[in-house]
């Protein structure tokens, strides 16, 4: 369960301390803050939903009597339109107000994650591509940001530098073609068979060159095109073809790729295409709490 994760515990935790510090001083004003209440959590926007967990451990944190029934459209992955209640909550008055902004911030991010990866995944509906997200993430959150990614139907890339190798320009810097097979075959001799084994053996090229001179080395598991052209995509999938890589070596388009430009990418035949704004451009989703009569 994400919600148990320690990195989730302490993100949590962290962001209540930080809002309530010494207490709620508005709510210990109220005659009754403790009496019973009912509120809905409404969608003020279309979307797709992410945090169930989280918010039942958020609002446990502020009082475990406060009680969460969520509608169908409050399940993670569903889709909603505007106008939707999510959920209905219910318990202590002056909890529920304390913990709202809280668990709307929680809330609102998850679910702009989700429902912008479900746009591109939306978006590249009848190719075989699967969208992927990067290390591009809210420092703190990548955890919860992967999450809400897997919620809207995309795909998890390495956790961080410790799961996978991932050769990118910078580790190649200076090293010409000619050279490029035999410093990427080098590293990878590197790899201690004592040490864990990585998810995963990747690395990018920048042109069909580095491209060509990469299919020649054994155990490389992606192949990641940065910022490649369609045209020179539909090559990279035809060179894979033609030297029978298909099923050894898997292709990652990379770099600008928008809404606009996704299908397309997707159509070369690529395998996977990985997109930045999907967790670090992305807006949360507009939620709202609104307490209803008892």
């Amino acid at each position: 369960m994400i919600a148990k994760q320690p990195d989730v515990i302490e993100l949590i935790r962290a962001a209540i301390k930080e809002d309530l510090g010494r207490g709620d001083v508005t709510a210990a004003l109220m005659d009754a803050p403790t009496e019973p209440a009912k509120f809905r959590l409404l969608a003020k926007q279309d979307g797709v939903f992410a945090g169930g967990e989280i918010a039942a451990s958020i609002l446990t944190q502020y009082d475990p009597n406060i009680d969460i029934e969520w509608s169908a459209a409050g399940r993670d992955s569903a889709t909603f339109d505007v106008d939707t209640t999510l959920a209905n909550i219910t318990g202590p008055l002056s909890a529920i107000l304390s913990a709202e902004r809280v668990l709307l911030n929680f809330l609102q991010r998850l679910c702009g994650v989700a429902t912008a990866t479900h746009a591109y995944v939306k978006a590249i509906t009848g190719t075989t591509a699967k969208i992927y997200d990067t290390r591009k993430t809210t420092p703190g959150w990548r955890s919860l940001e992967k999450y809400a990614v897997r919620c809207g139907g995309g795909c998890n890339h390495r956790t961080g530098l410790f799961d996978a190798v991932l050769i990118k320009d910078n580790h190649l810097a200076g090293v010409s073609t000619q050279r490029f097979a035999s410093v990427i075959f080098d590293m990878l001799n590197k790899l201690d068979p004592r040490d864990n084994k990585p998810s995963f053996v990747e690395v990018e090229v920048d042109n069909l060159d580095q491209y060509e001179q990469l299919l020649k080395v054994v155990g490389v598991d992606i192949i990641l095109l940065d910022n490649f052209s369609t045209d020179d995509l539909i090559r990279a999938v035809e060179l894979r073809s033609e030297q029978g890589l298909q099923n050894n070596i898997e292709l990652e388009a990379s770099g600008g790729i928008t809404l606009d430009t996704v299908h397309g990418v997707a159509e070369t035949g690529v395998d996977r295409i990985s997109v930045g704004a999907i967790t670090h451009s992305v807006t949360a989703l507009d939620l709202s709490l609104e307490r209803i009569p008892c």
